[in-house]
Formats: C-alpha cells, sequence, structure tokens
C-alpha cells in the first residue's frame, strides 16, 4: 500500500502571544491520528512578503485572527496574497483579542478542528466537479489543435492548387469554401472554450443528484448499522453542505461516492464529539461558539 505524507497545515497569527496560545492548544490535540495532518509551523507575522514565504508549499493555511474589523481586514489581505502559493485557505477565528491574559486552550482548539472540517469539505465537494472541467477543457484544446492543424493542411493545398492549371480552378474553390467553413467551426470551438473555462461556476450547478436510503448507505459503507439518524440529520443542517439534501431517512448528492463521502465526515464529527444530541445541541448554541464557522 502506497504510503501518504501527511497533510502540511500551517497557522499564521499576528503575534508572538497568539503562537504561546496556539501552541498550548495544540498539546493536546491528536491531528496525525485522526486526521492524517501535520502542523509544521506557526508564524506570527502581518507581513505578507514574510508570509509568502513561510506558507509556500503547504497544502492548507489557518490565518488566526481576531474576531474584530482589524482581524477580518488582515485575514483578507492574506487570502488574497497567498490564495496561489497554497492548496487552500481557512480563516480561524481566535475566541479573544490580544489583550487577553489567558485564552481557553479547548477554545482555540475546537477552532482548529471546525477550520480544518470546513476545508475538508470545500475539498470533497470540488473534486467531481473539477475532474469534469478539466476533462471538458482539454478536449476543447484537442479539437482546436486537431483544426489548427487541418487549416493548416488545407492552406499548404491552396498554395499548391493556386500554381496549377485552369482545370482545378473548381477545386480550389471547394477548398476555400471548406477552409472558411473550417475557420467558423474553429472560431465557435474557441468560443465555447472560453466559455467553459469562464463559466465554471455553471457548470458546477449542472450537476444532477441521486437518492440513496441513508441507513442502507451507511451499513454498505461501514458495515454498521445506522443508531444516530437524528445526529446525522442535526449534523448536517448545520454544516449546510453544497449538493448534499438529506432528509426523510434518504440522502441525495450528484454521485454516490459524494453521498459516501459526506457520511464519512459525518461520522468522523459522531465520534469527536461522542456525545448525546442534546449535548451536541447545547454545545453548537453555545455563545461562547459560533456556528457559523462550520458553514466557511
Amino acid at each position: 500500500m502506497e504510503t501518504r505524507n501527511p497533510i502540511d497545515v500551517r497557522i499564521i497569527v499576528e503575534g508572538a502571544s497568539d503562537v504561546e496560545n496556539v501552541s498550548r492548544a495544540l498539546q493536546n490535540i491528536a491531528l496525525g491520528a485522526e486526521y492524517h495532518i501535520t502542523i509544521s509551523s506557526i508564524i506570527p507575522t502581518t507581513n505578507t512578503e514574510i508570509a509568502q514565504k513561510a506558507v509556500s508549499g503547504a497544502d492548507i493555511v489557518l490565518i488566526a485572527t481576531d474576531v474584530d474589523a482589524p482581524g477580518r481586514e488582515l485575514a483578507d489581505k492574506f487570502q488574497k496574497v497567498l490564495k496561489k502559493e497554497v492548496g487552500h485557505i481557512e480563516r480561524m477565528k481566535l475566541p479573544f483579542g490580544h489583550d487577553v491574559e489567558y485564552i481557553d486552550p479547548a477554545l482555540i482548539r475546537k477552532e482548529i478542528k471546525n477550520a480544518i472540517i470546513r476545508s475538508g469539505l470545500t475539498s470533497i465537494a470540488n473534486l467531481g466537479r473539477f475532474q469534469e472541467l478539466k476533462n471538458q477543457l482539454k478536449e476543447s484544446q484537442n479539437k482546436i489543435k486537431e483544426l489548427n492543424k487541418e487549416i493548416d493542411d488545407l492552406s499548404s493545398d491552396k498554395e499548391k492548387l493556386a500554381s496549377e492549371a485552369q482545370e482545378l480552378t473548381s477545386s480550389n474553390e471547394r477548398i476555400q469554401l471548406k477552409q472558411k467553413s473550417l475557420q467558423e467551426e474553429l472560431k465557435v470551438t474557441k468560443q465555447r472554450y472560453a466559455d467553459v473555462k469562464n463559466q465554471y461556476g455553471i457548470i458546477l450547478n449542472k450537476s444532477l443528484h441521486e437518492t440513496f436510503s441513508l441507513g442502507e448507505l451507511w451499513k454498505e459503507s461501514f458495515n454498521e448499522t445506522l443508531e444516530e439518524e437524528e445526529l446525522v440529520n442535526f449534523i448536517t443542517s448545520e454544516f449546510k453542505p453544497d449538493n448534499i439534501v438529506l432528509g426523510q431517512g434518504f440522502i441525495a448528492a450528484p454521485s454516490k461516492k459524494e453521498a459516501v463521502d459526506w457520511l464519512k465526515v459525518i461520522r468522523t464529527v459522531l465520534i469527536f464529539y461522542d456525545s448525546k444530541i442534546e449535548d451536541l445541541k447545547e454545545e453548537i448554541g453555545d455563545e461562547k461558539f459560533i456556528p457559523n464557522l462550520l458553514k466557511g
């Protein structure tokens, strides 16, 4: 079996005090065992050039800033500058400001996990659609190459026919008409290629959904009976994943794989919380926890 390197996650914070708080929170979290993830570095900086060098090559970058306006502006600035340097960027909101002497590590630990889960959900939702678009773009590129080659060949034939006798005039005219037709087809193909590339969002939203029995798909995927259907419904309603619809004992998704991938995420969340639905609702409703962070 092929051994995959752990996912490289790096965290950008505003200052040295945040490094201490995040490091303290990471002491009691087993990201390697739970998610096959390693936090390779915590970078204290507000300088975009330093950040670019520090995060280059990372799979995921968490931008940890305060929840106030300056923190949001700094996170937005980093996201714009770093989006071409790493695989995925996710904002991680620190629960308090710099002037607080002690921050509960559990709150930061929870926010780190939530940010990682959001990153995973985004990637899962996009995998199939990225591959579909990639295949369409490749087909368009190959078609353009074929048409260009055919036009070049016809142009060469045209030059040769121009020097031949008058009896070849009719043949030359037919070639000219065909060349014009191919040029029009090339123009249309190029426009379609541009439309596919520029209308990416529209293409992604056109995927059809398949419906599966929730209990049967759970049993098939994990070889166990689903005992926590209410929790599955509750977690799905809180996370609100794209292209996933769940209810009345069924789950709908663009494909069976995407439905199973979402159930894997839910099963991970259930193992992580290991609590009853009343406790989970109470924890998600806690004023110290921000539910919207699960919907990023």
